[in-house]
């Protein structure tokens, strides 16, 4: 990847990361996400369909995890589109099985109705403390959590899940890390955050080539963690905050994503000049901030362009 990249990459990777109510972490998905969590990413599917925008850019940039939790729904009998409320994706790490990922959906479920379809479909489910698990479609596993929760993925993900809800391990709640950031993001449409790991691993991407000018290595120890939201009220609106742990450290950085927007607007086309144009990168105290905002006919414009196309596909 190269500089000329640097700006469409962060709304690339919150695409794929991925979109009024506020899209609040419930309490069923705050105690079966694991304690060593990577990144929880939510998505408001309510807001979502409000906004003609936000359907394009999910219809496009669907990430394939999230195509994965959605495809599993339908196989099921549930239409994402009107019965989810809102998709909460969480990674985590887990000893001798890396890096996993969980889904946790909610809505309004017919549970009655889903019930009779997966008895006739002749699905047999496993026990696992007082949850049954049903294999889905693509490998998936399937369980409630209660009348309107889901939760999803491969079966030991999903275990490792149900450990954190029964107290055989840590959940969420225990990692205030992450949890201190959340309230200053989850009113946005499409919110995450991101631990000290996972900030290492968007801003490496990110920054691309210019990583290397700006020292990153040496910079990476010294970042504690991210959070951005995504919201199309009125146009779109992408804000990032990454902490770091001194002035210096986030001062560096903003220089650095500076100068790698700049060299794109060289040999930016008139659409991704405009896109440029409504991003301001700076640093607040111990905090590189990133903003961007665009109405909907430049933003539809942008997601068409070569250059946004060649980063996410």
């Amino acid at each position: 990847m190269n500089m000329k990249r640097t700006f469409v990459i962060l709304l690339a990777f919150i695409a794929s990361g991925l979109p009024g109510y506020a899209a609040s972490l419930g309490t069923a998905a705050r105690t079966v996400i694991p304690v060593e969590v990577q990144q929880v990413i939510n998505v408001d599917y309510r807001r979502m369909r409000n906004s003609e925008t936000a359907m394009d850019m999910k219809a496009k940039l669907l990430p394939p995890n999230l195509k994965q939790f959605e495809d599993a729904l339908k196989d099921i009998g549930v239409n994402p589109d009107k019965d989810v409320d809102q998709i909460t994706l969480a990674s985590f790490r887990q000893k001798d099985h890396g890096l996993q990922m969980i889904g946790i959906a909610q809505g309004q479920f017919p549970r009655k109705k889903l019930a009779l379809k997966i008895a006739k479909q002749n699905i047999k489910g496993v026990k696992k403390g007082t949850a049954i698990i049903y294999p889905m479609s693509g490998g998936m596993q399937m369980t409630f959590l209660d009348d309107w929760t889901m939760l999803f993925g491969d079966i030991a993900a999903v275990k490792a899940a149900l450990d954190a809800r029964d107290n055989s391990s840590m959940s969420l709640n225990a990692n205030h890390d992450i949890t201190d950031m959340i309230p200053s993001v989850e009113d946005g449409t499409v919110w995450s955050v991101l631990d000290a790991a996972g900030t290492q691993t968007m801003l490496k991407s990110a920054l691309g080539s210019a990583a290397d000018l700006g020292d990153f290595e040496s910079m990476k120890k010294k970042l504690i963690g991210s959070r951005y939201t995504m919201d199309f009220d009125h146009g779109v609106d992408f804000n990032l905050n990454v902490v770091t742990s001194d002035n210096m450290t986030a001062s560096t950085l903003s220089s650095v994503l500076k100068a790698g927007i700049l060299f794109k607007k060289m040999n930016a086309t008139a659409t991704e000049k405009t896109a440029i144009d409504g991003t301001t990168v700076d640093n607040d105290a111990n905090k590189l901030v990133v903003h961007f905002k665009a109405d909907d006919r430049n933003f539809q414009q942008l997601i068409e362009s070569p250059m946004f196309a060649s980063v996410v596909r």
